[in-house]
């Protein structure tokens, strides 16, 4: 089974607001950047990729979380961020029932990963 195929079985398992939110986000990344790849990782983590790992989404029990890698380095202008902010690598988004996607915002969070990514993968080259 593919990561992709995997990440729809999740999504269908979960079933409830968890699995809503978790599609909808998955859209949203995906649209940002055509070389986004989905990967499966860490026994049942969706993961996406471009240059490198750019955030990991799970459904928790009353919570989505959407981790970015790299999170403490990257702009964070409307404030997505709101877990994980004592760390100096990752940052989470925290997404509870009802609560709404700023789907512009995460764009440009995904697009900074990515160039946060690409820009690593220069000085490491």
């Amino acid at each position: 089974m593919s990561a992709s195929e995997r990440i729809d079985q999740l999504i269908a398992e979960t079933g409830d607001w968890r699995g809503e939110t978790l599609a909808a986000l998955r859209k949203i990344i995906l649209a940002a950047d055509p070389g986004i790849v989905e990967s499966w990782k860490w026994m049942g983590s969706p993961v996406w990729e471009c240059d490198g790992i750019i955030a990991v989404g799970n459904p928790h029990k009353g919570k989505v979380k959407l981790t970015f890698d790299y999170g403490a380095k990257l702009p964070d202008p409307k404030s997505l961020f709101n877990a994980g902010l004592e760390g100096n690598q990752r940052r989470a988004i925290d997404l509870f029932e009802g609560d709404q996607i700023d789907a512009p915002a995460l764009q440009d969070l995904v697009r900074a990963a990515i160039a946060f990514n690409r820009a690593r993968r220069r000085k490491t080259a």
